[in-house]
């Protein structure tokens, strides 16, 4: 029997076998993705068309010089500039990197208090910069009138965001903060210390600016910001570290009044005056202790010793008060001479005291500790009176408001400062490196 067989391939002229034919499936979906492609492409032209039609239509189409747009531009990118610019614009509105200068005082309030720098910590610290910021946005929609006259290049005045966003965004950012603090010590830390600060940021911006309390208000609010470190604990440990940090936020609020037309000299002497009085205050009442660790109180006796740190400050910060007054006896009783007398003495008599009441019992401090305090001291000395000084010899808008600025970023070897006096060597190196940057992103957004 045979067996049938396929018959073989027939071969072509050239010998080779036909070529295979595509399935009917493969041929749909080549079919499919070409159309696909071509109506992306027709979408794209479309999309050109339409973009270039709208701008004609504004006046704002020009023809181009030298090639047509090139394919990958669909008209997206002016959009991503618009966006940049308007988050460059908020940036400026709430003074975004003069931030850096927030964390530090919830930071010493915290560790003066004895409580850690941890997780609740950094939340009271992400409540204050949405308090700072809420302050700044709230103080360009109050001054919009103002700032229209006097510095057009503003947020508000030049258009780039209305007053109503800006009241907006103050609003959302005092929410926010308020709502960190809750979450950070509950309904305790909300009432006793997130709201008092949130208020006096308000009060200051809306009523107490432009009034002779402006200066105290800004003091408050600063001051209040340290205490906000202490959360739920008790905050007389932190009263020193609040009224240090406090007195220089006086003095810089008042030179901060003058950033446009200049100041008289005796605003940066005043500056400088109370420059020396917070590196005393910050310096004054620690002692060196071997070994390591966390800081030791002195003995009741050693606290005593008229000849100590504490004693000499206090003598020291007298003189100058003494000095102060002398300066100008015919001023007023409320004049800068007198107030700056008034706040001398102050700080005389918080150096002089110690007490677990008042929170300045004299630290004995590591070696490390008390290096890193002199240092950070030092440098919020010459961070301060190199600009001060400056604005002295030539009291003109510019040099004034370069003062302003370098008070402000003074506040972050004055943290480093009060910080390191609690036995935390480390973080206050941390705050005083922060210095650098913030000087840098200030040159990009003004912290003024």
């Amino acid at each position: 029997m045979t067996t049938a067989t396929a018959p073989p391939p027939v071969a072509g002229a050239s010998g080779a076998s036909a070529p295979r034919q595509p399935s009917p499936r493969r041929r749909t979906l080549r079919e499919l993705t070409r159309g696909a492609r071509d109506t992306l492409t027709a979408c794209r032209a479309a999309a050109r068309a339409a973009s270039t039609a709208f701008r004609t239509a504004r006046g704002t189409e020009t023809t181009p010089s030298v090639s047509p747009r090139p394919r990958y531009d669909t008209g997206y990118r002016p959009r991503s500039v618009a966006v940049r610019q308007h988050a460059t614009a908020v940036a400026e509105l709430v003074r975004a990197p003069a931030a850096l200068t927030v964390p530090g005082d919830v930071l010493a309030g915290a560790l003066s208090a004895g409580r850690p720098a941890g997780g609740r910590t950094l939340l009271l610290a992400a409540s204050s910069v949405s308090l700072y910021w809420a302050g700044m946005a709230l103080n360009d929609w109050a001054d919009r009138e103002e700032d229209a006259r006097e510095r057009p290049e503003r947020p508000v005045p030049s258009g780039r965001i209305s007053a109503g966003a800006a009241l907006g965004i103050a609003g959302g950012l005092t929410a926010a903060g308020l709502g960190l603090g809750a979450l950070a010590g509950g309904r305790r830390v909300l009432l006793r210390r997130t709201l008092p600060l949130a208020a006096t940021v308000w009060a200051y911006d809306l009523g107490l600016k432009h009034t002779p309390l402006g200066p105290v208000a800004m003091a408050a609010a600063r001051a209040l910001d340290v205490l906000h470190g202490t959360g739920p604990s008790p905050a007389g440990p932190a009263l020193h570290a609040a009224a240090t940090v406090g007195a220089h936020t006086w003095a810089l609020t008042r030179l901060s009044r003058h950033e446009v037309n200049g100041t008289a000299g005796h605003e940066p002497l005043l500056s400088l005056a109370v420059t020396a009085a917070v590196t005393l205050a910050a310096t004054a009442g620690t002692s060196y202790a071997s070994g390591r660790g966390r800081p030791e109180p002195a003995s009741a006796a050693a606290r005593q010793v008229p000849d100590g740190a504490p004693a000499t400050a206090s003598a020291v910060l007298r003189h100058l008060a003494d000095f102060a007054a002398r300066s100008a006896p015919g001023v007023a009783p409320d004049g800068p001479p007198a107030t700056l007398s008034a706040v001398l003495r102050h700080l005389a008599g918080f150096t002089a005291r110690s007490g677990p009441g008042i929170g300045t019992d004299v630290p004995r401090l590591p070696g490390r500790s008390l290096a890193v305090t002199l240092l950070t001291s030092a440098v919020y000395a010459v961070t301060c009176a190199r600009a001060q000084w400056a604005a002295l010899r030539d009291p003109d808008a510019a040099r004034t408001r370069a003062a302003v600025g370098a008070g402000i970023h003074a506040l972050l070897p004055l943290q480093a400062a009060l910080v390191s006096r609690t036995g935390s060597p480390g973080l206050a190196a941390l705050l005083a490196a922060v210095l650098p940057q913030a000087a840098r992103l200030a040159r990009k957004v003004s912290p003024t």
